[in-house]
């Protein structure tokens, strides 16, 4: 249950008082982090058994809903900030880079090409391709730090991540990327 690394690495270019939307949110890990700095948090995942301990968790509102069977929930709502983490649904980069708020924050982290060799997900569908992320928000974001590459630990991954703003974020952070 704990945050993601690259997630708590970032969470503090999400101000307090923040509207966040944990995709894919599962037991909540992100959720939680978010909520506990203050922020309001909405978190869906079609999964309502994982979401189940979510309830009634202070600031957090909670959404079971299948994101790649139904229609975008969200239409016409922005965030403050997107957070994704563990899952890939193409057809939904739109949606998630439309309902971030012009001075908002993305920070999405999933698996990448590479990381079939280490486990699941081995299906080309849920692996990123290079730089696909960067790619992505390019244009659309500014990008405040990427990576992609291998990620030793608890369980090896090959991963990229992302963390970048809405275009009209004034205090932008300085730029790193490790490409």
């Amino acid at each position: 249950m704990q945050p993601s690394a690259w997630i708590a690495r970032f969470a503090h270019l999400v101000p307090r008082g923040a509207r966040v939307l944990d995709i894919a949110a599962g037991r909540g890990r992100h959720a939680r982090l978010f909520a506990a700095r203050g922020a309001h948090v909405v978190a869906v995942d079609r999964d309502a058994d994982a979401l189940a301990d979510l309830h009634g968790v202070a600031d957090i509102d909670v959404l079971v809903a299948d994101l790649e069977a139904g229609p975008w929930p969200f239409a016409g709502a922005t965030f403050d900030a997107i957070v994704v983490t563990n899952y890939l649904h193409r057809p939904l980069y739109a949606c998630i880079i439309d309902a971030i708020a012009a001075d908002g924050v993305l920070l999405y982290e999933t698996f990448a090409v590479g990381h079939e060799a280490l486990g699941r997900p081995t299906n080309p569908d849920f692996l990123l391709r290079d730089n696909e992320l960067f790619d992505v928000a390019r244009g659309r974001l500014t990008i405040v730090a990427f990576e992609q590459g291998r990620v030793d630990g608890e369980r090896p991954a090959i991963v990229q991540r992302l963390a970048a703003t809405g275009v009209r974020r004034v205090d932008r952070p300085s730029l790193a990327w490790n490409l």
